[in-house]
């Protein structure tokens, strides 16, 4: 929270995304509606709602996005704490979130992205804690901010079917309460919105018909990339220069994605419960992207990668802690080497941090003052 109120009064003006949905909040303060038709109203009013509160400013824009991506950490913690019995490989996954590049950019911006996240880890926690009704309704509010948020549902169900969990029927009924809360409550945000009701099918039509209608043929973006990309190589994409926020997965973490997937499908397979959890959240936050950009060509940026990280931090977490026991356990070299080898790491994840989020420019410029 702190390092996020260092920086958010700069820049001044909307940066990025930021320009559509100001200016789509303005309006919508204004009473002439929405113009960005492709999303659902929900994430749009939080930022509407951060205006009222402090002022059509840098901080009105941003303030909410600021207080759920703090909320989100939190949640993915407790996510943490449900699925690890190790208080090591916790710390470690936290840690490694929490000084992540690319979740600390799309905290501190006013796009909608960080909404539909933190709907999403609450979803992921009452689903841990066996509250499937109220999991679903979570489900529902992600995917009303962005349409992505729905992606939480098939991870809950992948983890469902593989974890062998019972109680089926009143986990069938909370399948069929997502969708029916998201049609239910879309109507009455939309009048928010618009100022009066419409057909919440004929929008949920026109959403996927101008999402669709984004494709590799049709748009032109110096920053577009396909979804096997932001894996093979490192993608740095800026938002914006002085102070700059570069779009771009904390190189450290980057590394470890190919690792820490493999890791959790083997762990899975031996029945662990966290690594099982991490496989279906990853498959469904990132391994969908590739077959949907083959088959649609729709457009993608490295920050549609930004929901996956977690289930990244957690594999990371989970390995370097088993490093660390297998060490303790066999002692001798291996001992002498893992704890300093995994603190290195610890330092340059945050070095990695430091240098790519809009704090190193923001310390530069204390410093002068």
């Amino acid at each position: 929270m702190a390092t996020h109120v260092a920086i958010i009064t700069t820049p001044g003006r909307p940066l990025f995304d930021e320009q559509h949905y100001v200016t789509d909040a303005r309006a919508i303060i204004a009473g002439a509606g929405s113009s960005r038709l492709e999303h659902p109203p929900l994430g749009k009013l939080f930022i509407v709602s951060g205006i009222l509160l402090c002022g059509d400013n840098p901080v009105g824009w941003r303030v909410l996005s600021v207080i759920f991506g703090t909320l989100s950490l939190l949640l993915f913690h407790l996510i943490c704490r449900h699925l690890m019995s190790s208080k090591t490989a916790l710390f470690l996954a936290t840690f490694l979130l929490a000084f992540e590049n690319l979740s600390f950019i799309q905290a501190s911006v006013a796009m909608l992205d960080v909404f539909c996240l933190t709907f999403m880890l609450l979803a992921f926690l009452l689903y841990l804690e066996g509250r499937y009704l109220c999991a679903s309704i979570s489900v529902a509010l992600s995917a009303l901010t962005k349409l992505n948020g729905a992606l939480a549902l098939p991870a809950i169900l992948l983890h469902w079917i593989f974890s062998g969990r019972k109680d089926s029927a009143r986990f069938g009924a909370s399948l069929v309460t997502a969708p029916a809360a998201f049609i239910s409550l879309m109507p009455a945000l939309d009048f928010l919105v618009f100022h009066k009701f419409l057909n919440p099918i004929n929008r949920i039509k026109t959403m996927l018909d101008l999402s669709a209608s984004l494709t590799f043929a049709t748009a032109d973006h110096p920053a577009l990339s396909r979804p096997w990309e932001w894996v093979l190589r490192p993608i740095v994409m800026p938002y914006w220069y002085e102070p700059h926020y570069l779009g771009a997965i904390s190189f450290t973490l980057w590394a470890l994605i190919i690792p820490s997937t493999v890791y959790l499908i083997f762990k899975a397979k031996q029945g662990d419960n966290a690594s099982l959890f991490g496989i279906s959240w990853f498959a469904s936050t990132y391994l969908v992207w590739l077959p949907i950009s083959v088959i649609t060509d729709r457009i993608s940026f490295v920050y549609y990668f930004y929901p996956a990280v977690g289930p990244i931090c957690i594999g990371a977490g989970l390995g370097f802690q088993q490093l660390l026991t297998t060490a303790t356990e066999r002692g001798g070299k291996l001992k002498k080497v893992a704890l300093p080898a995994v603190a290195t790491y610890l330092v340059l994840h945050i070095a990695v941090f430091v240098i790519l989020s809009p704090l190193s420019t923001w310390w530069s410029i204390a410093s002068f003052a």
